[in-house]
């Protein structure tokens, strides 16, 4: 296998697909990975730093991934990210279907899931004194 260029990193047909059944929604739907840019903005969301000491966003997390990884059959986003709360209030099951799938194929590990939870829900000065 020789070194890729440019050109032909920028034209390969890396994003994964894969369709779930969600039998509490009726059907089944195409979840793909995110993009290197999706990725990072999501991990950012879940940081909220509006002025108070690095304050953390875990609320629907897996929704908020969920948003951004189910497709239409030509791979054009199902929800915008304003649905974020409106998913949120569906079935928990069915949204982890969907989110272990978007996960995986995202390149997030359950481990890494867990590390971000981990690191998101310590709050520095949290210890005593």
């Amino acid at each position: 296998m020789g070194y890729l260029s440019r050109d032909g990193i920028l034209a390969a047909k890396d994003m994964e697909t894969e369709d779930v059944d969600v039998p509490a929604w009726g059907g089944r739907v195409r979840v793909r990975g995110m993009t290197g840019s999706e990725r990072d903005a999501f991990e950012a969301a879940l940081l909220n730093n509006k002025g108070q000491a690095d304050k953390r966003n875990l609320a629907n997390f897996r929704a908020k991934l969920v948003v951004l990884c189910v497709v239409d059959e030509e791979g054009n986003r199902l929800f915008a990210d304003a649905d974020v709360g409106l998913l949120g209030k569906k079935s928990a099951s069915a949204i982890e279907v969907v989110f272990d799938v978007a996960r995986r194929l995202s390149g997030m590990s359950q481990a890494d899931v867990e590390e971000m939870a981990a690191n998101l829900s310590e709050t520095p000065g949290d210890g005593s004194s």
